[in-house]
């Protein structure tokens, strides 16, 4: 099973578009996204075409797709109108084998680890910081952000497939890779 995760869109059309545009080429089962969908919050400039309105429509076009869990920027008013849950701080998916623990960031990082063991995965946004790293006991993924990314990264998202964490561009170009152990 193929999944691409994504997270920061901050209510951009303009990178959400570009973003189901590459879900669908990605041709992914599951679109997992890692919080702050809707707004850009009080320290980020506003994302190019800021539009949460017509962000929430193209999300709940693929609602019965989408895992998701609450960034800093989620509010219980966004549950009333997004179709599929998104106030879950974090989510446990177990992917052939192996544990990931995907959360926001906001929370729980590499400063403040929830309950991990050996060789678990921990994944989150945040940041607006891409990560593929072998860290001591487990591995830090971070796929970026989507509209807004720092550190002078292009926006990008990720997929997971056969054991391979691809982190991407939206001109398809590889930023980073690595083979989960």
């Amino acid at each position: 099973m193929k999944y691409m995760f994504a997270s920061d869109i901050h209510g951009s059309l303009y990178y959400c578009r570009k973003m189901l545009d590459a879900f669908q080429q990605e041709n992914a089962q599951r679109l997992v996204l890692l919080g702050d969908l809707l707004y850009h919050g009080p320290r980020n400039d506003l994302p190019k075409e800021y539009a949460p309105k017509e962000v929430i429509a193209l999300l709940n076009q693929n609602k019965n797709r989408i895992y998701a869990v609450r960034g800093n920027c989620e509010a219980e008013v966004d549950q009333m109108v997004l179709e599929f849950p998104v106030m879950a701080d974090y989510c446990i998916l177990s992917i052939d084998g192996r544990t990931f623990y995907a959360t926001h960031g906001h929370t729980y990082n590499q400063d403040h680890l929830p309950p991990l063991q050996d060789n678990d995965i921990l994944i989150h946004g945040h940041t607006h910081v891409l990560k593929a790293e072998q860290m001591d006991g487990y591995i830090l993924l971070n796929p970026g952000s989507v509209s807004i990314p720092k550190e002078g990264n292009p926006p990008t998202y990720a997929v997971l497939e056969d054991n391979c964490f691809t982190i991407k561009d939206f001109d398809g170009n590889t930023v980073r890779e690595m083979r989960l152990p």
